[in-house]
């Protein structure tokens, strides 16, 4: 694993750093693998306005016993944890002194089309300022924000395989993101949301 000085966005009311490259390009791409192959991928579905539809992506719930996940009506229970995801955990933890992650969201985007809309991690059991682990593998894709006020103020970065986000502070309160879709022929990337679930 490189440890590589961290980069802070530039985003008013938000605390949001990157570790490019976190994770060596073999260590990513052991993961990927082993996560490709291990989770129990889900494809969930969602009403809105009467009309059921499939995420535009597959989904993983893990943590330890009782951290249960709610989201969009959506109610997750968690899998045990498998070693791979430990070892990512231990190392992200390392360098977030103040951070113990006691579950992690997964998303697979199989492709371009694969995306996720505006919204910001923002649930209850998440407290008033959610501390958000973020490990990207596999395909790059763009990572965007948009000022829950202003509407108009945005940023945009590249997350690549390997990379490291902490999101904490005041971010989920100020701020959305989304993972927007993509028209260009896009290989598999899954993204990891590490989260402190209350009790």
């Amino acid at each position: 694993m490189q440890r590589l000085s961290n980069i802070t966005i530039d985003i008013p009311d938000a605390h949001v750093c990157v570790w490019p490259a976190f994770f060596s390009r073999e260590t990513s791409d052991r993961f990927m693998h082993i996560l490709s192959e291990e989770i129990d991928w889900k494809q969930e579905r969602l009403t809105i306005y009467g009309k059921t539809h499939d995420l535009p992506r597959l989904t993983a719930w893990y943590g330890d016993i009782g951290k249960v996940y709610r989201y969009s009506g959506i109610e997750l229970v968690p899998k045990p944890w498998i070693p791979a995801l430990l070892e990512i955990k231990d190392a992200i933890e390392g360098i977030s002194p103040d951070t113990a992650f006691n579950s992690v969201l997964l998303n697979m985007y199989r492709s371009g089309r694969d995306c996720v809309s505006w919204h910001s991690d923002d649930e209850p059991e998440l407290g008033s300022e959610p501390i958000i682990g973020s490990v990207s593998l596999g395909q790059s894709r763009s990572f965007q924000f948009k000022h829950k006020k202003t509407r108009m103020e945005k940023r945009s970065i590249v997350l690549n395989s390997g990379d490291y986000m902490l999101m904490k502070g005041s971010t989920q309160k100020n701020w959305l993101h989304q993972v927007p879709r993509s028209a260009k022929n896009l290989g598999p990337r899954i993204n990891l949301t590490f989260r402190q679930i209350g009790d």
